[in-house]
């Protein structure tokens, strides 16, 4: 086994757990027949370096003291060793995740007569789930994308405006970024949201601003965390930066965008000209827009490291929006990225006719991934985009994809190879911002795509209404995970949209790398943001009116076994129709 999977199995039990980047994925499947009395599965920890086990909580039980509403709040929480989870997976984030090994305890849950709980065969596995995804050469991080989520809203007090909240941690305008004042509590709110990809970005920034023998050069779309502007600041003439001034038409026959003078791009270029000096900030759109988010760092002239992907730099980029950031401390990968920012800096009006945009550039070092790298703007989207569709087609056991701009997409290929892969018999989870007229249902029934959506007013009981995030896009990843469980896994990933109109006119980069480990953490990355919207049309769905004989709780209490509850089928039934998504479901992730 190696250092991002461990598995067992045991008489009427099988395991795994899964490392994901400062998460861990547990996998459990149970063989047939299965026993009547199956409740779920409890899942306990022991965090390095502690001694006892602790159970991980379920927000469900089998019965209260009260009534639903009042018995189950957003911070009533029953451990999984008294309410079990009736799910074959679950994601785990350790609140303070520690580096060494986690050790997790995962246990087949019965219930042989009314109320009784007996546990059944246990398993214990152990994995680290270290920060670092390759030391030395790359690191991954995502944003929390948690704004709008039971989690978030538990962090206030009961009662709490979470609208006027909102207001106070990021502004309801981008262009009033940089004269924000950044709220003060919770003290944490700012490094919770951004969660990993805010350290790994100001942490490259700090580590910059403290060694004056670097040079940073920056590639901005969306310019308006002040922090980040300030630090970009102290660089002095060590900064290079271009700055997008794209601008668009609005429906009212105006202009809006990055290039109008007051919109908080154009104030950050002003302030850079001042602090860096004007030859070293260029402003550009190329064909389209400049959406490249990417800090090459250098020195003695050199790159040898490099930050990119689809984070802006920005309030929403950080705070609101489901993001992520690679980090590659690699000279040769660092030194692409430098040849593309010294071409777009010289002349970004002939950059797509230059050699660096017009192929994939392979990178491959002894005993590292192997990395591809694609950038545009190009003449042809064909030339980035057709190994995507060629992956996801090529795909013989699972597809799992986070797109913002996905019901945007008309044509082209990614969207004939996701047309097609809805309706394939291959496990697939996918993700957008908003639905469009996508087709959402796998063949079986079961939902193969989900769009963002909040619980606000009527949310059912005992969930609490939650936060928007405020206007704009909340799902921003940009990435496609091919077979993460087969040798022959891919990822797709960086500030592309993987759109044909983008690729043609956009400055952008796609990154292609062969890798499990790095293939598993963007699967379970897929997993965490598809639960988490999935939830909000389960939850929109118990606030309606339920079918009769069936009580109105029933999606918010736990399902006893059919001998005491009466029902036809059990909680777990499901996931033994052959060749439906359930079933693929259960013995991808336990196997």
């Amino acid at each position: 086994m190696n250092d991002f999977e461990n598995a067992d199995t045991k008489p009427g039990l099988s395991m795994k757990l899964w490392r994901g980047e400062r998460m861990c994925l547990i996998g459990f499947d149970v063989p047939e027949p299965v026993p009547a009395d199956l409740v779920g599965f409890a899942i306990e920890s022991r965090a390095p370096g502690t001694r006892k086990f602790k159970p991980l909580n379920n927000r469900l039980n089998f019965s209260y003291d009260k009534p639903v509403g009042e018995a189950v709040t957003g911070k009533r929480k029953f451990p999984s060793t008294e309410a079990p989870f009736q799910k074959f997976r679950w994601v785990d984030f350790p609140f303070e995740p520690r580096a060494g090994k986690y050790v997790y305890r995962g246990t087949a849950m019965h219930m042989p007569s009314d109320g009784k709980l007996e546990r059944g065969t246990s398993i214990d596995l152990d994995i680290s789930l270290a920060p670092v995804t390759y030391d030395g050469f790359l690191d991954v991080g995502f944003t929390r994308g948690f704004a709008s989520s039971q989690a978030f809203r538990d962090k206030f007090p009961e009662g709490t405006d979470l609208d006027a909240v909102g207001t106070t941690i990021i502004p309801s305008d981008g262009d009033e970024g940089l004269d924000f004042k950044k709220a003060t509590e919770p003290k944490d709110i700012y490094d919770w949201l951004g969660f990993e990809a805010y350290d790994l970005i100001f942490s490259f920034l700090d580590d910059v601003v403290r060694d004056p023998t670097i040079t940073l050069d920056v590639f901005a779309y969306d310019l308006n965390e002040p922090d980040i502007v300030g630090r970009l600041e102290r660089l002095g003439k060590r900064l290079r930066v271009i700055v997008d001034d794209s601008t668009t038409k609005t429906k009212k026959g105006g202009l809006k965008g990055h290039g109008l003078p007051d919109s908080a791009e154009s104030k950050s270029a002003a302030r850079l000209e001042a602090s860096a000096g004007a030859a070293n900030v260029k402003r550009t759109h190329f064909k389209g827009l400049q959406h490249h988010k990417v800090l090459i760092a250098k020195r003695n002239g050199v790159p040898f490291k490099v930050l990119a992907g689809s984070t802006n730099f920005s309030f929403r980029g950080f705070y609101i929006q489901s993001n992520n950031v690679l980090v590659f401390e690699d000279p040769s990968v660092a030194g692409l990225f430098g040849k593309v920012f010294d071409a777009s800096f010289a002349n970004p009006d002939r950059f797509a006719r230059d050699d660096l945009a017009k192929r994939w550039h392979t990178l491959q070092t002894p005993g590292r991934p192997p990395l591809h790298i694609c950038f545009s703007p190009h003449a042809s989207s064909d030339v980035s985009l057709n190994p995507v569709r060629g992956a996801i087609e090529q795909a013989s056991s699972s597809v799992l994809y986070a797109i913002a701009f996905l019901s945007q997409i008309k044509s082209g290929p990614t969207e004939e190879a996701l047309d097609r892969l809805i309706k394939r018999p291959v496990f697939s989870y996918g993700i957008s911002d908003k639905r469009g007229k996508l087709e959402l249902q796998k063949p079986d029934g079961s939902i193969g795509l989900v769009d963002f959506a909040y619980l606000a007013e009527k949310s059912p009981q005992p969930f609490k209404r939650e936060w928007s995030g405020g206007r704009g896009i909340n799902v921003h990843h940009k990435f496609v995970v091919t077979d993460f469980s087969l040798p022959t896994a891919k990822v797709f990933t960086g500030s592309s949209n993987l759109a044909p109109s983008g690729e043609k006119g956009n400055g952008d980069h796609l990154i292609q790398i062969e890798d499990r480990k790095i293939a598993v953490g963007y699967a379970i990355e897929a997993l965490r943001v598809f639960d988490h919207l999935h939830f909000r049309d389960l939850m929109k769905e118990a606030g309606k009116k339920p079918p009769a004989g069936r009580p109105k709780q029933g999606s918010l209490t736990l399902r006893k076994p059919i001998a005491i509850s009466g029902e036809k089928r059990a909680w777990f039934d499901d996931y033994y129709v052959p060749d439906s998504q359930k079933e693929r479901d259960r013995l991808l992730f336990a196997r």
